[in-house]
């Protein structure tokens, strides 16, 4: 089986106990390789008076500790502080625009921090829409934001969420059928999501998917139950998965994602490292 390329990484959503900086300079200490960062409250939040000189520092400080960098828009409450994931790309046009401008903006600080893809999700239904009204309203929301994206080199990772509109991998394509195939339209994969939807192994699905994949998530998760849990207190197949990553040359992110975990930022980032090498993740090798 050939060596792994994935580049590991860890997602900052668990991270939020830290500054921005010093959770980078742990990452890359601990020999990740990659990050995926959240805008939110915690980090580049855009409404703070410094935020252009943060993504400043960041970006130089990516460039020096070596670090891939992926930008992904799941804040929690960041655009709405009473209502999670709120407003969406489905709701009305005042909030709708709200989103648009959000992701527009995200993008923007895609290309100063040098990062390649943009991470996204649909949203839940909104009430008493139907959901074809929905599919065709993301549709039409979403191809000005692929058609930005393309003209600035980037590619749109569109994550299938358990809940919300475009919840499963068949989701995603049944978008990318909608969207004409659009070039900049990939996936972000979260392997526990797979598990959560009891939509099969996640290393079966990963080899299906391989000419579609962005970046990958993993954590642990139970059949049936989105909640994302350290390694080994799931149903993942940890080393099938690693194995299929090799096995298909994956030369993307593959970032660890424990939001719920922020309070052991630290402890969590270097337990997921340990058992990530122990079965040949390609970390840089500790001093």
């Amino acid at each position: 089986m050939s060596a792994p390329l994935w580049k590991p990484g860890y997602c900052t959503s668990g991270l939020v106990c830290h500054g921005l900086g010093d959770a980078l300079a742990l990452l890359r200490d601990e020999g990740y390789r990659a990050v995926v960062i959240t805008p939110d409250a915690a980090h580049l939040d855009p409404r703070r008076d410094d935020y252009a000189a943060e993504v400043r520092r960041t970006a130089t400080q990516l460039a020096t500790l070596d670090l891939d960098c992926i930008v992904e828009t799941g804040s929690r409450f960041l655009l709405d502080p009473r209502r999670k994931h709120w407003p969406t790309l489905l709701d009305d046009g005042g909030p709708a625009t709200v989103r648009s401008a959000f992701l527009r903006d995200c993008m923007q600080l895609a290309r100063q921090l040098g990062a390649r893809c943009v991470s996204l999700w649909s949203g839940v239904l909104p009430e008493n829409m139907p959901p074809q009204r929905a599919w065709q309203r993301l549709r039409e929301r979403l191809l000005p934001l692929l058609d930005a994206a393309a003209s600035d080199g980037l590619v749109l990772g569109f994550e299938p969420e358990p809940g919300m509109l475009v919840a499963t991998v068949a989701d995603w394509h049944e978008l990318h059928q909608l969207c004409g195939a659009h070039p900049a339209l990939r996936m972000s994969l979260d392997c526990g999501h797979i598990i959560a939807n009891n939509e099969g192994v996640p290393h079966e699905v990963l080899l299906r998917e391989r000419a579609h994949l962005a970046w990958v998530a993993i954590e642990d998760m139970r059949y049936g139950v989105h909640e994302h849990l350290p390694f080994g207190e799931g149903d993942l197949d940890l080393p099938a998965l690693l194995a299929a990553l090799a096995q298909i040359g994956f030369d993307g992110v593959v970032a660890v994602e424990l939001p719920r975990h922020a309070h052991a930022g630290a402890t969590m980032v270097r337990s997921c490292r340990k058992i990530l090498a122990a079965h040949g993740a390609p970390f840089r090798q500790l001093a």
